[in-house]
């Protein structure tokens, strides 16, 4: 009789962990890369900001924007899902023309202030590391980035997204060469720290603007709308989400979201536990912070630091870039868009190069960067009040919506955000 051999039940344990972990990250898609994509370059300058000048006191901030950043994104991702059409679109149809281009005209601006701030990050960063001028390396960025939305399909930029979200994990593990006080830490996250002084409302609502951001508004929208295209469905086929695939989009939305907190709560932690205890509170750009953990937490969390800052660059630009890009064209009314070739999708595409072209030439004229990043912030807290109270009607309309009108719940949370932002929008104008 020849024996049956079966192989160890680890190894069939240890299989079945792997595909799941593997189908696991298979179905998330826009929602991870939208809330990765937020910790750019010039999110992590105003985390490491906060982090320096107030130490473990803003960690509460993560979990008070962890909801209003997945309520306001899930509302964006089943309008494009319900829809077909992107956040822009879905203006223009509803809304008179002056909304849909004043929108459209602000978005656009604070978004090459943000490129241009971004590729200068990454270009000091790379600095940092190489001893190669910065100047030499914003262009290399900006066309490397231009040709991967040029040439790639969507399909394979989806996944290069995918797996550059793993590099934020460098801040995580940045956290662990740094002597963290988790007591005092763990308390000040469940019991907010409020300072009624300019300095700590400035730093709250920068944190506020760079978290809830319009471009990630109308970025997620187009993003489902792209991902309808690549299952080969027409926009009118794509109208009518399924409750699975909305269910889908839920846990998608919620685990990018989470995971954009998760990293942004772990920078002020690194930069709380290293700079501020020791002093160094004067911090205004994330070089200068990944420069001064070097002395206090060692080489290894100054190297994952500045690696990290180059790799959401790289995430960051292009969501950036691609929005101006999706909002201009719904708004002209041209074809277009990210899985579209070129030379059918001029327009998109030359909106693209231009968004890019004019954020390169910021760092060329002697603009202070930290300026740059304000003057984006204040925008970006002007117009995302609006945006939100847009983007909550349009999602709260049977006409617009059918069937797939937002629930109870995330109706609330969406007012509750549109409350939260407006006040950020005037502490901010009043701060200024």
């Amino acid at each position: 009789m020849t024996a049956t051999i079966h192989p160890p039940e680890k190894n069939v344990e240890n299989g079945k962990r792997s595909n799941l972990l593997k189908r696991s990250f298979a179905i998330l898609g826009p929602g991870l890369i939208t809330g990765a994509a937020d910790d750019d370059p010039s999110g992590i300058s105003t985390y490491s900001v906060a982090g320096a000048a107030y130490g473990y006191a803003t960690l509460w901030i993560a979990l008070l924007t962890f909801p209003l950043m997945v309520a306001v994104q899930l509302m964006c991702a089943r309008l494009g899902m319900a829809t077909g059409h992107g956040l822009a679109s879905a203006i223009r149809i509803h809304y008179p023309r002056w909304v849909l281009w004043i929108s459209c005209s602000i978005l656009v601006v604070a978004n090459i202030i943000n490129i241009g701030a971004d590729l200068g990050g990454m270009a000091e960063a790379t600095q940092l590391i190489t001893g190669v001028r910065a100047l030499i390396w914003i262009p290399f960025y900006a066309l490397s980035i231009l040709g991967l939305l040029f040439w790639a399909s969507y399909a394979r930029i989806a996944k290069i997204f995918k797996w550059l979200t793993l590099v934020l994990l460098a801040y995580v593990l940045a956290s662990l060469f740094a002597h963290v006080d988790w007591k005092h830490a763990l308390i000040v996250t469940f019991v907010p720290h409020l300072e009624w002084s300019r300095g700590f409302l400035a730093v709250l609502v920068a944190i506020l603007g760079t978290t809830i951001s319009p471009y990630l508004f109308f970025w997620q929208a187009a993003e489902e709308v792209e991902e309808e295209k690549a299952k080969g469905r027409t926009p009118a086929q794509s109208k009518g989400a399924t409750t699975r695939e909305l269910r889908t989009a839920r846990d998608d939305t919620i685990a990018g979201m989470f995971f954009s907190n998760f990293i942004m709560y772990f920078i002020i932690l690194t930069t709380a536990a290293t700079l501020h205890a020791h002093g160094q509170t004067d911090i205004s750009t994330a070089r200068q912070a990944a420069e001064a953990l070097r002395p206090l937490a060692g080489d290894g969390a100054y190297f994952l630091f500045t690696l990290g800052l180059i790799g959401t660059g790289m995430l960051g630009v292009p969501v950036l870039v691609g929005s101006c890009a999706y909002a201009v064209t719904e708004a002209a009314l041209w074809r277009g868009s990210i899985s579209d070739k070129p030379r059918t999708a001029r327009k998109f595409y030359v909106v693209m190069t231009v968004a890019m072209t004019l954020g390169l030439v910021l760092n060329y004229l002697g603009l202070n960067a930290v300026k740059m990043l304000f003057w984006s912030a204040v925008i970006n807290g002007i117009l995302a009040p609006p945006l939100i109270l847009l983007i909550i009607l349009l999602t709260s309309s049977h006409k617009v919506m059918g069937n797939r009108v937002n629930p109870a719940a995330l109706r609330y949370l969406g007012w509750a955000t549109f409350a939260v932002m407006t006040a950020a929008a005037a502490g901010m104008l009043i701060a200024s």
